[in-house]
């Protein structure tokens, strides 16, 4: 049975038992604070447990993109080393909200693995939770009592906290669960040790399949739980390890999920799979590897230096290494495995083959920039071995060791992992200070806990609520009830997170900034004082994000946890209107750009990242050319021409997927879209998008729309920034008055540019003259310094003070010195418009025979002008802050070169 039929049949059968088959979530999360990427099945569906938001059917299945590379959830060290594990992998599920639960899921999971897959029923086990006295959650009878006619007592196993409680993170929805694991050891080793024994303890071949979680609690950020408002079912069974188990492999990459991608690698490396240790380990972790990065990238999210790019980019590295390390290969690679994947996935993940070039494109940039890194690293390795041997024989020492810090830079400025540096310095006969790097890991890793650490208390409820309204489209004005809140405490500073029942304030999302405002309170009682000694008593709201589908109002007011409880209280949100309306201006000009780019350079263009704000908008798009003045003055041209018409918006909510994608809505990738969806079009035949932001309502509000920037942000990604409405106005203004500057500067010329062109010729030829005459000038004073040439010590001596304008006109004096004296050392200070500077040539013969370094003896007489400097031994520099010191640096050189 083929992995694409395997997965086809565990939807198929879930769908005969009335659930609603669901596409994947992206990997990428957009509105969740607690998860940097989807890490499980039940990513997606959180507010569905916790009871934010109703589920499109009380039966989902599904098969989920997961990445388990950070955080809690981990496995990126083990990739390629087991048979088993993986950083992307597909997680199949089933769900139940609030509808079935313990006896169905047990049930339905015996009956699709014994029946329809045909997995021998005694090769199975299955674990069950055995209680935890500090959670004061007990022992899981119930499923005990069912599986016992299933599989019989002997073939279930009691499991603690840590293999039988499955959590998502810190905090969320959690429960008992029920692991399925299976035995795929041969006869022989089964007949000798049960496979019950090896459950849990890491075993290749005894691994788990499935897990059935039975959610029925929340975790608190105190670490306490509460049940939840419906007990609930959530299923993850590990695709690859299925597969693994129906085609009877020993590993995951032995399946068809792999083989296809490990033979193209092996192919094109010259070696062959399953033959030596490390390139096969190689191959395990490019084919993983490659899934992940090329996932990651259509699902919107680009390589980077920090938080979940740093991530795909750390991953490709390893990548890189391992096939430039063992496999030999040191050019672009993973790229070309791109289409073999898409193709692999076209049917169920199909966002890769629709961004197929797009993606390979930013793999192969950033190959290209890693490789060129390693090479820089490797050499900087051998330098320092080099060093290590030197001092050996120096000081007769038989072993050298490779510093903590040093291991440490390569590492982190490099990306060589320790092993790699370890086994490189293994071969040229040192060590590694193994406890040095880790002390510098540790410290890097208490910095960035430290920069990242905050403290959430647990949701206070003071009003309860079915479900959060936003009135935003409609209303920048509402009345509302405080519905919960909590504290958050991060780098000296309290923000209260206030959720309403109803709110006109839009979340941060789709790129548009959340809106800022205030809430605006009366309230009876105690706080009647309060009343009186301000005119209002207002909540300073400073922004709006989203978590999952709760709407979160920001305040960094003092002290409002017992005004957010009072009873009585009237609340009116009130959204700054002013910035909402210059916000949607940007925002809608923003489709209209997308629009006009595809008119000028074609329909590959796609949107790859956007930020709309009151100030200004950025939108980032997919395009491998810089545009020329030519493309950009056309894209003003068709935005502002749209502009000028003052096309109407046509709004439609709740549009069907299905339909509105007839209607030809461009979607997000990366984005996760429901059965139903909100259109936004101007003018059907020029801009129809799926998009949740704030448009205006008409296009000639927006005024007028100017480019102010375009860049390249990432091989085949280009970034456009522009203004609108009164920016845009002010902009144009700035560059009128700046034109009239010149004009009166130039005495209103008739042809303005022809009056500058006329100047930058003028200046040009100026500039020509007095190089000239420095030149001529900087001969004069060669001719003076060969005069006071002096023999010391068997060497002819130059020191004096000289006059030049630069630092480089320096450098070629005592370069044309060194041509005119032999044997020399020449040491010229001087005063380059108000800073000191020094610069030593030594001669090659006195550098070899007396061991003179320019280098060094720089460094020395730079403490004279309160500077530094450096360089080679021959040739060196020094700069400063204090002038007064050249001479006593000349008389300090002169002593220190007689000796």
């Amino acid at each position: 049975m083929t992995s694409q039929e395997i997965r086809q049949q565990f939807l198929d059968f879930f769908k005969t038992k009335q659930h609603q088959i669901v596409a994947s979530a992206p990997l990428v999360l957009k509105n969740d604070p607690t998860l940097m990427f989807t890490n499980s099945g039940m990513a997606q569906f959180k507010d569905f447990f916790l009871g934010n938001a109703v589920p499109p059917s009380k039966r989902i299945a599904d098969t989920q993109k997961c990445l388990r590379v950070s955080g809690k959830h981990n496995d990126l060290e083990d990739v390629g080393f087991d048979t088993y594990h993986h950083t992307m992998f597909e997680m199949l599920g089933n769900w139940s909200f609030g509808d079935y639960f313990k006896k169905e899921a047990i049930t339905w999971a015996w009956e699709l693995l014994t029946e329809v897959y045909q997995l021998p029923k005694e090769r199975l086990y299955v674990s069950v939770f055995e209680g935890d006295k500090k959670d004061n959650v007990p022992f899981d009878q119930e499923a005990w009592d069912l599986w016992k006619p299933i599989v019989g007592e002997d073939r279930i196993i009691l499991g603690n906290k840590k293999d039988n409680f499955w959590e998502m993170g810190d905090t969320g929805p959690c429960g008992p669960c029920s692991e399925i694991h299976v035995d795929l050891r041969p006869q022989s080793e089964v007949d000798q040790i049960p496979g019950k024994s090896l459950v849990n303890n890491d075993h290749p071949q005894v691994v788990e399949i499935w897990n059935l979680v039975f959610m029925q609690f929340n975790r608190l950020a105190n670490g306490s739980l509460e049940s939840l408002p419906a007990t609930h079912v959530d299923t993850g069974m590990g695709f690859e390890r299925l597969c693994m188990a129906i085609q009877r492999k020993t590993s995951n990459y032995d399946t068809d999920v792999f083989q296809g991608t490990i033979q193209f690698i092996a192919a094109a490396s010259g070696k062959q799979y399953g033959t030596e240790k490390y390139p096969d380990i190689a191959m395990r972790v490019i084919a993983d590897h490659i899934r992940a990065i090329a996932f990651t990238i259509a699902d919107g999210q680009l390589p980077a230096n920090n938080k979940a790019g740093y991530v795909i980019r750390r991953i490709l590295r390893r990548a890189v290494r391992y096939a430039y390390t063992y496999l030999g290969i040191k050019e672009p690679f993973l790229c070309r495995l791109v289409p073999l994947l898409a193709d692999q996935f076209a049917a169920v993940f199909p966002e890769l083959k629709a961004q197929q070039d797009f993606v390979a494109k930013v793999i192969q940039e950033e190959e290209n920039s890693f490789l060129r890194t390693l090479e820089i690293g490797l050499k900087k390795l051998d330098l320092i071995t080099l060093e290590l041997s030197r001092a050996q024989i120096e000081q007769g020492q038989k072993a050298g060791k490779i510093d903590g810090e040093t291991v440490f830079e390569l590492y982190d400025t490099f990306g060589f992992p320790v092993d790699l540096t370890a086994l490189i310095a293994r071969e040229k006969g040192f060590s590694i200070d193994e406890e040095g790097f880790k002390k510098e890991m540790d410290e890097q890793k208490r910095r960035s806990q430290k920069a990242a650490a905050t403290s959430t208390t647990d949701w206070v409820t003071v009003n309860e609520s079915d479900a959060i309204e936003f009135v935003g489209y409609e209303e920048l004005e509402s009345q509302a009830q405080v519905v919960k809140f909590r504290e958050v405490k991060a780098k000296n500073t309290t923000q209260y997170q206030i959720v309403l029942d109803r709110t006109p304030f839009y979340a941060e999302s789709g790129g548009q900034v959340g809106d800022t405002g205030l809430l605006q309170l009366t309230v009876p009682g105690r706080f009647a004082d309060a009343m009186e000694r301000n005119e209002q008593l207002t909540i300073n709201i400073i922004d709006t994000k989203k978590e999952n589908d709760l709407i979160i109002h920001i305040s960094e007011d003092k002290n409002l946890a017992s005004l957010l409880q009072a009873e009585g209280v009237h609340l009116t949100a009130k959204v700054d209107r002013h910035k909402r309306l210059l916000t949607a201006n940007n925002h809608s000009a923003t489709h209209l750009l997308q629009a006009a780019l595809r008119e000028v350079l074609g329909s590959h263009v796609a949107q790859k990242g956007s930020y709309v704000s009151n100030e200004v908008l950025r939108f980032d798009f997919s395009h491998f050319a810089k545009l020329t003045d030519e493309e950009i003055h056309r894209i003003e041209q068709i935005v502002n021409r749209r502009i000028r018409q003052n096309i109407p918006l046509n709004e439609q909510r709740n549009v069907p997927i299905e339909q509105a994608k007839k209607l030809g809505a461009m979607a997000l990738f990366g984005e996760k879209y429901g059965d139903f969806v909100r259109v936004i079009t101007f003018d059907r035949d020029f801009s129809v998008e799926l998009c949740g932001g704030i448009h205006v309502p008409a296009t000639g509000q927006i005024g007028f729309f100017k480019i102010i920037s375009e860049s390249s942000i990432q091989a085949g990604v280009r970034r456009i920034e522009a203004i609108t409405a009164e920016k845009a106005e002010a902009y144009v203004d700035e560059q009128v008055a700046l034109i009239n500057d010149l004009k009166e500067l130039l005495k209103s010329p008739v042809d303005l540019k022809k009056s500058l062109e006329g100047l930058l010729e003028e200046k040009s030829q100026l500039s020509k003259q007095i190089e000239q005459f420095e030149q001529q000038q900087l001969q004069v004073v060669k001719q003076h310094l060969l005069t006071t040439v002096r023999p010391v010590n068997g060497f002819q001596l130059i020191a004096e003070r000289v006059q030049v304008t630069s630092a480089d006109m320096l450098k070629q004096l005592v370069y044309e010195l060194k041509a005119k004296v032999d044997n020399g050392v020449l040491i010229l200070a001087a005063d380059i418009q108000g800073k000191p500077q020094l610069a030593i040539m030594i001669a090659d013969e006195l550098v070899k025979e007396k061991g003179l370094h320019a280098g060094n003896l720089v460094k020395e007489l730079a403490k004279e002008i309160k500077g530094g400097g450096g360089g080679q031994p021959f040739f060196a520099t020094a700069g400063g802050s204090d002038i007064s010191g050249l001479d006593r640096a000349l008389e300090k050189a002169q002593v220190l070169v007689k000796g």
